[in-house]
């Protein structure tokens, strides 16, 4: 039998295939060289990639000083414990540090007692996760996503035997944890600066290497020095808890605000927010991918806000406040039930300086007397005979007056309305500086007709007129607006109102008009309106800051001026200065002569004062059980304004 010799030759398809797996084999070895030698560094550089993030912390406010350097509102200090997350940090992180927490720090009964069903549901969750989820089904487990899952097991498989377990040191472990959720990431949330501890402070700060993102820090809280005085004046700010205002978020958090931060919400803390915020200090956190710190550096120091000065002399207010509250309790206690406000403004004419501002309101609710200054630019009221001077003033511009020109007073008796008159059946021959003096209803009225082109005179018993009382209305309004009267006056503060304009031009209103018997005004109206006839036309914006201060180096006291609030001109009233001139007679003589109606009170001071008094009437109206109103009362509307010295006035007020 012959044998063959075995082959042992390898196919050559065998070797191609061999041959080509060396060569991918080769191409591979050469990329992962390349890779590993010269692009090795920046992948290992992305591998060990941090992020750098810069968290912001704020600084106290700035202070609030009176004109003369006193303290008006201060920061007190406190001791903090605040809270700075990392990113993506994890519910049962929170948990774990909230437990670590309670051994330190107690917390008060009101912030236990805000703890809902959801949170005890939601701490139940953390600790039996594994039993919570074993109560769902397959099929939920299987159609629900984890966000859907967490929800429905929330809602309806913690039942109420589960959260009966929860434990009063339970309890106080959900309260901090409430707290810490509040927390945003990389942004210092306060846990507690009330009733903290020394013993509290220190073992939190003593143990801060084992409490991840704890701080034992200081915080701040408002103290207003002069408890009620000008409260509503100076204004309030938001708690930790309210942060930002919602209505109004996208506005701060542009302008580098954190949505916990406190901000003016009132008052002047509102107006001047942007300077008394002050500069936060800049944290630049450097963290992994994954959100873990690596370390912190302070980007930019931090400063607290800067100071206001105001205008006001807060001895001299507390003065006002007094003698208003002594004259509306005078007035209640002798039988002026229907009295519940009393409201004085004192002004510098020539700067706009608001040297005071009082208001004292009787709350009958309550029984009790408030102090309520800003209703000196919040309520309007009739203010009576008190704007004659400009009802003069518009009467000599337009040429429906001259100068000195006499009429008699007498009732006026219009066709269709009651008859009117002065406070007196006749004041006799008036001109327009008597008028003033006396304060004749009559010459007002026929300054009101004549503006709206009824120029008898006498005017004819009961007879119809030919008065366009549109026009005669539109023509003073637009000089009452030139002193300050129904528009704004532009003080420094966050709402004023104009008042009430009235919507009905008929005969009898227009003559109303003219002797403050219709359209309403504010207090501060009323001042300007004054100071601008004492400031010879030169109607000046009113201001509650006279300069913002940087903050001292001490924090005792004021740093250099930052800024002045300088005076303002607005306007000068389109009226000639000799009646202007004239007015101011008319004023000086209300106080000064004989027959004038603030005589018997002001003659014979040293300080040579001028002004007009004035007296509305005013309904006052009670809601019937079926909805409809009736009359219950008149009352009178009582209302002063002036200004002094008569040669050179220092101060006007109302």
């Amino acid at each position: 039998m012959n044998n063959k010799k075995k082959d042992t030759r390898i196919p050559f398809r065998v070797n191609i295939l061999f041959f080509t797996v060396f060569v991918l084999f080769t191409i591979l070895v050469i990329q992962l060289g390349i890779v590993q030698i010269l692009e090795g560094d920046s992948y290992q550089e992305e591998i060990d990639r941090t992020i750098n993030d810069v968290s912001k912390s704020p600084v106290p406010r700035g202070k609030i000083f009176d004109r003369n350097g006193n303290v008006i509102v201060d920061n007190n200090p406190l001791y903090a414990i605040t809270y700075t997350p990392p990113k993506r940090i994890q519910a049962e992180d929170k948990l774990a540090l909230a437990e670590d927490l309670v051994s330190f720090i107690s917390m008060d009964k009101e912030l236990i007692d805000k703890i809902t069903e959801r949170n005890k549901k939601e701490y139940w969750y953390l600790k039996n996760i594994d039993e919570a989820i074993e109560r769902l089904s397959e099929e939920e487990e299987e159609d629900l996503d984890d966000t859907e899952q967490y929800n429905l097991i929330i809602k309806e498989r913690i039942t109420d035997e589960d959260i009966k377990e929860i434990t009063d040191d339970d309890m106080k472990v959900i309260a901090i944890k409430r707290e810490l959720d509040k927390a945003y990431a990389l942004t210092p949330e306060v846990i507690k600066n009330k009733d903290i501890t020394v013993e509290e402070y220190a073992k939190i700060a003593e143990h801060l290497s084992s409490l991840p993102g704890i701080n034992a820090t200081t915080d701040w809280e408002r103290k207003y020095v002069h408890g009620d005085t000008l409260k509503s004046i100076l204004g309030s700010i938001t708690s930790q808890d309210e942060g930002i205002p919602a209505e109004q978020e996208d506005y701060y958090l542009t302008r580098g605000y954190n949505r916990n931060d406190r901000v003016g919400k009132s008052g002047l803390e509102e107006q001047y927010e942007d300077v008394l915020r002050g500069r936060k200090e800049q944290i630049e956190y450097t963290t992994t991918k994954t959100g873990t710190v690596l370390g912190t550096d302070i980007a930019v120091e931090g400063e607290r806000g800067k100071d206001l000065v105001l205008t006001f002399d807060m001895d001299y207010q507390k003065k006002v406040d007094e003698l208003l509250l002594k004259e509306l309790k005078s007035a209640r206690s002798n039988g002026n039930n229907y009295l519940e406000d009393v409201l004085a403004v004192v002004l510098n004419p020539k700067t706009g300086e608001i040297l005071a501002m009082s208001g004292q309101h009787y709350n009958s609710d309550k029984g009790e007397y408030e102090s309520t200054p800003h209703k000196v630019m919040y309520d309007a009221h009739r203010p009576g005979s008190t704007i004659k001077g400009a009802t003069v003033l518009a009467g000599l511009e337009s040429g429906v007056f001259s100068p000195g020109e006499t009429i008699y007073d007498s009732p006026i008796k219009i066709k269709g309305s009651a008859v009117k008159r002065s406070y007196t059946s006749s004041l006799g021959a008036v001109n327009d500086i008597s008028a003033l003096k006396m304060s004749s209803n009559i010459y007002m009225f026929y300054a009101a007709l004549r503006m709206g082109g009824e120029f008898r005179y006498p005017f004819p018993d009961n007879a119809g007129t030919s008065a366009n009382t549109d026009e005669g209305l539109l023509t003073m309004r637009n000089y009452f607006n030139q002193f300050g009267l129904g528009v704004k006056t532009g003080i420094d503060f966050p709402f004023e109102s104009t008042g009430y304009v009235g919507p009905d031009p008929n005969a009898g209103n227009l003559m109303d008009f003219a002797i403050g018997q219709y359209d309403t005004y504010t207090t501060l109206q009323l001042a300007q309106y004054v100071a601008t006839i004492a400031n010879d036309g030169y109607r000046v914006q009113p201001h509650l800051v006279k300069e913002v201060r940087s903050p001292a180096p001490n924090n005792e006291e004021l740093g250099p001026v930052y800024q002045v609030n300088e005076t303002n001109v607005l306007s000068k009233v389109n009226v000639d200065d000799s009646y202007i001139e004239r007015t101011k007679e008319g004023f000086y003589q209300v106080f000064n002569e004989p027959r004038g109606t603030g005589y018997n009170y002001w003659a014979g001071k040293s300080y040579q004062p001028a002004g007009k008094t004035g007296t509305a009437e005013n309904e006052i109206y009670e809601q019937r059980d079926d909805g409809t109103f009736y009359k219950k009362a008149d009352t009178n509307n009582l209302s002063l304004v002036g200004f002094a010295p008569y040669d050179d006035p220092e101060v006007a007020f109302a």
